[in-house]
């Protein structure tokens, strides 16, 4: 009896909720029961919407549980929810309010629900102001879109979503136009909608006038995924020599002190190969899927000019603004004049704006636009009466620009700069010893005989071309080291022969055989040396054009041109030393630390100093004994008070003028004694 008073199936929804997943036919009456309660609440809540009802949101969960097993009777439920929350969701109890929403969500996951108009729907209830319900609505969107695209894109349903999104970007409520933002860059950063599209889309935000959805957009064009792959350092013999070559080749030859020279140097020359061959990863490509880089950058431009935002959110405009111009080459003459008015040491984030101005310059900037910028830059920066940190940023940010456009540099600036190298502050120093050498692989007839270093090969062809000219060549360059090889081939092929003949004549004794070593090597690189330019040109398109080449060519001119780098330039011999280049690879984007880069660091100041050490001593424990008391309120001995008391009033005492005045006799007596104490004292 007591197991049938607690079984109440038409109160303890529960329970029945559970039996029906078990058996639905066996509990049809009572699930059609619960339907018809549902449906009087129903009425009842249309009368009374804005009052919570807690009968009905138990009946509309119980109803979204067990809708998969009633399909016929539940057809039009998932409509009625939806009409229902549509209507009244502004004035619903927000309990009540986020259980509709639960129930949808429920129906959706048993795919009871055509996505497209429950996600609409949703879309419209952002504009609640209620924060819990839509971090809820959020979550169920991004996971909603990421398990409709998990097997296969579902390009019909994503077209239809991101026209939704376009519309609600553009939307008077102001959080729901962040919310749909939001939901757009964290599909784009999980590649679930990584198209142009998506991207383009995000474009528009970029123009809004609401602060919150300018800077998410900004965020999202200026970030970078947390992500990022480490680079693979393996190497694959068809990519050209490896280290383990070098290494075979020097112990093949002769062990001398040159050749080691030699190896050491192809071994940093491969090492620099290796890192401008690596292709770039790009963890955040939306900057290249912009459709129209040029209009956007101009309205940015426009936007820039006339805004009245915080200063930072127009640093990131200013940055955006220069990742643009540089990556996809624009041209945006007016920005250059605009970033130089903020070319100041005391202005606020100085750095970031000589950032932009280096990620903004590209080989096809006409000169006379971008040499008033950088002038500025040596004049208010690389000046003696500025601190070397400031000098030091002056100076990088020149090189950096530099490095991207060289025409912005003049022949008489360098050599002002070039002066630096001997400055007695190191971060200066450095950074003008790094320009110098970034000058010495672009063009070293720019600087001064004596900064051009020791001439290799590479340097002496090193040439800084004219405002749209173009270097096109019709030739494989370095191709005539094949020819060569070839012939040093066939005269060995001869040579060979010839000695194999004399052996057959012998008498049968061992003949040594010359082969192939370094001295051959060596032999090709003097011959190349010294034969004229045009010469050279003429045997590699003879090369290139007479037969197709294989990846062992292809690795043989990879070397050839490797050797140039660190072989001597044919004619007098310099005993200056060739500097090691610190040359970085550069990619599309800049990073602070080449403009911030200070090769000493600072020296800190005395608080600076102080806190250090202090926070050193935190965890340690004090080293005076602490003499503890039974009574903490008990007098002190005479003793102790002895040592609190000034010197001036003790020092009169018995002991102390006994002890200060005692002759050396007394001393003598005091020490024997003493020691015939101890003695007793260990006898016993």
């Amino acid at each position: 009896m007591s197991g049938r008073h607690n079984n109440k199936l038409p109160t303890n929804l529960s329970q029945l909720q559970n039996l029906i997943k078990r058996d639905p036919r066996s509990y049809t009456e009572e699930f059609l029961q619960q339907y018809r309660h549902y449906k009087s609440n129903v009425e009842i809540f249309k009368l009374q919407s804005d009052k919570p009802h807690k009968a009905l949101a138990d009946l509309v969960m119980f109803l979204a549980q067990v809708a998969h097993c009633y399909p016929e009777q539940l057809a039009n439920y998932p409509q009625e929810l939806k009409d229902l929350i549509l209507c009244h969701h502004t004035v619903l109890d927000h309990e009540l309010r986020m259980t509709f929403c639960k129930a949808l969500i429920l129906l959706r996951n048993k795919d009871l629900i055509n996505p497209t108009s429950l996600l609409e729907l949703f879309f419209e209830l952002l504009r609640c102001r209620d924060k819990l319900l839509r971090k809820t609505l959020y979550t169920h969107i991004v996971s909603d879109i990421k398990n409709i695209n998990a097997k296969h894109k579902n390009n019909k349903l994503n077209t239809t979503l991101q026209n939704f999104m376009y519309s609600m970007l553009r939307d008077s409520n102001s959080v729901a136009a962040k919310i749909s933002l939001d939901v757009m860059i964290e599909l784009y950063t999980r590649n679930i909608w990584n198209d142009a599209k998506t991207v383009n889309v995000i474009t528009t935000a970029c123009f809004s006038k609401v602060t919150k959805i300018l800077v998410a957009a900004l965020k999202f064009f200026l970030g970078k995924d947390e992500d990022d792959k480490k680079d693979s350092d393996s190497e694959s013999e068809n990519d050209g020599p490896s280290a383990r070559d070098l290494l075979i080749k020097y112990n093949t030859g002769k062990k001398t002190s040159k050749n080691k020279k030699k190896m050491e140097k192809a071994m940093k020359v491969l090492k620099k190969h290796k890192k401008k061959k690596r292709p770039e990863t790009f963890n955040f490509s939306a900057i290249h899927l912009v459709h129209d880089p040029q209009d956007f950058a101009e309205k940015l431009l426009k936007q820039l000019e006339n805004s009245k935002e915080r200063f930072e959110v127009k640093i990131m405009m200013m940055e955006l603004i220069s990742r643009l111009v540089g990556i996809h080459e624009l041209f945006l003459l007016n920005f250059y004049p605009f970033v130089q008015r903020f070319l100041q040491p005391h202005q606020r984030e100085v750095t970031k704006i000589l950032l932009c101005a280096a990620q903004a310059a590209h080989q096809l900037v006409p000169p006379e636009t971008i040499q008033p910028l950088v002038m500025t830059i040596a004049n208010n920066f690389v000046t003696d009466r500025n601190s070397g940190e400031v000098m030091t940023v002056g100076i990088n940010a020149i090189r950096e620009i530099a490095a991207r456009c060289p025409l912005a540099m003049t022949e008489d600036l360098l050599h002002d700069l070039a002066q630096y190298k001997s400055h007695k502050d190191k971060n200066v120093m450095m950074s003008a010893r790094g320009l110098i050498q970034l000058f010495r692989n672009l063009d070293p007839q720019m600087l001064h005989r004596k900064d051009r270093g020791k001439p290799t090969e590479s340097t002496k062809e090193a040439r800084i071309r004219g405002y749209g000219e173009v270097d096109a060549k019709d030739y494989v360059p370095g191709a005539e080291v094949l020819e060569l090889n070839q012939e040093e081939m066939e005269d060995e092929e001869g040579w060979e022969s010839a000695s194999i003949t004399e052996q057959e004549d012998s008498d049968g004794e061992w003949i040594d055989v010359h082969h192939s070593s370094d001295e051959e090597q060596q032999e090709v690189s003097e011959n190349l040396n010294s034969m004229p330019a045009e010469e050279k040109k003429a045997k590699a398109a003879v090369v290139s054009t007479s037969r197709l080449l294989t990846q062992e060519d292809f690795k043989k001119i990879r070397l050839a041109q490797m050797a140039k780098d660190f072989n001597s330039a044919p004619g007098k011999a310099q005993k200056r030393k060739n500097v090691d280049s610190d040359d970085e690879s550069r990619g599309e984007l800049l990073s602070l630390r080449n403009i911030e880069h200070l090769y000493k660091k600072p020296k800190s100041d005395k608080e600076t100093r102080l806190a250090t050490a202090m926070s050193g001593r935190s965890d340690r424990k004090e080293f005076a004994k602490k003499h503890t008391r039974l009574n903490p309120f008990a007098s002190t001995t005479n003793k102790e008070k002895k040592k609190k008391k000034n010197f001036m009033m003790m020092r009169y005492s018995q002991n102390i003028r006994s002890k200060n005045k005692r002759s050396f006799r007394e001393k003598q007596v005091a020490l024997r004694d003493a020691l015939l104490k101890k003695k007793k004292m260990m006898m016993k």
